[in-house]
């Protein structure tokens, strides 16, 4: 079955999982900004990683026929120190015509600080002027529920934006349905350890059906298991689902909310001509 990985941080991954992910049935896949695993001290340590995720990962992608979009922002963890992120937002501008790039992203909390807020509020107000899709993180753990309200709180506040066009990700029991009930899409995050197993995600779909909900696997520094979304495929087998019900969360999903973006120039993959 094709499917779609929505939130997967391919730079923290060998060029052998691409191939992996490929066989496995992987035909596109979104890669948020994040942290780098230590803080970086300057605005241009991240516009090298902003051509990093614009010119050398989608060409990693492609040789295994697998699509690479990207999403830009200066990440939580690192949202702390004000200045620099100010720095970085305003150069964030400079690759927003960049053909692979979907919007401003992840954007978040990650200990619900009132600096994280600041940045957050700023990294809005960019996707607003710009007209650009936004992709949510959701803090870790014991500060999961109360940063989720946090950013509903704030992402409610402003009538300007446009909530079919957010996805708020690492949703788990406790926060997926304010998330849904508020309009916005919601990413489950497969992780081995934290976060969400296959059989949470089946459960959470089972529960609140397939409309705005995803499913993805992070990739990143971590424990995290970069073909996790087989695994959910394979757990929805196993409890009866059809292929077309699954099809809807893992690849249908995934295309109808990245097709908001002009830039989402997705082929479906029986119409590529390309090997492997």
């Amino acid at each position: 079955m094709y499917y779609i990985d929505p939130h997967i941080h391919m730079v923290s991954r060998t060029t052998d999982d691409y191939e992996t992910l490929a066989k496995m049935g992987c035909v596109a896949l979104s890669e948020p900004a994040f942290w780098a695993g230590f803080d970086r001290g300057s605005v241009d340590s991240f516009r090298d990683y902003f051509r990093q995720l614009t010119e050398t990962e989608p060409k990693r992608a492609a040789q295994f026929g697998i699509q690479h979009f990207t999403w830009l922002c200066i990440n939580a963890k690192e949202a702390e120190n004000v200045s620099l992120s100010r720095e970085v937002l305003a150069m964030i501008p400079e690759f927003l015509d960049c053909p692979n790039v979907l919007g401003i992203g992840e954007i978040g909390l990650n200990k619900n600080t009132k600096n994280e807020a600041t940045i957050f509020l700023e990294h809005v107000e960019l996707a607003v002027r710009h007209n650009q899709q936004i992709l949510i993180h959701t803090p870790h753990l014991e500060d999961k529920y109360q940063g989720t309200r946090m950013i509903l709180d704030m992402l409610c506040g402003d009538s300007r934006i446009d909530r079919s066009r957010v996805l708020v990700d690492h949703v788990e029991e406790h926060t997926i349905g304010p998330v849904l009930e508020a309009g916005f899409w919601a990413g489950m995050t497969l992780y081995p350890i934290t976060k969400c197993t296959p059989q949470r995600a089946a459960d959470m779909i089972e529960k609140y059906g397939p409309e705005r909900l995803m499913a993805n696997s992070a990739g990143d520094w971590g424990p995290s298991r970069p073909t996790a979304i087989a695994d959910l495929i394979l757990e929805l087998r196993r409890r009866g689902h059809s292929d077309a019900a699954i099809r809807r969360v893992v690849y249908e999903n995934p295309v109808e909310f990245f097709s908001q973006s002009a830039r989402f120039d997705f082929t479906h993959p029986d119409a590529r001509q390309t090997s492997v």
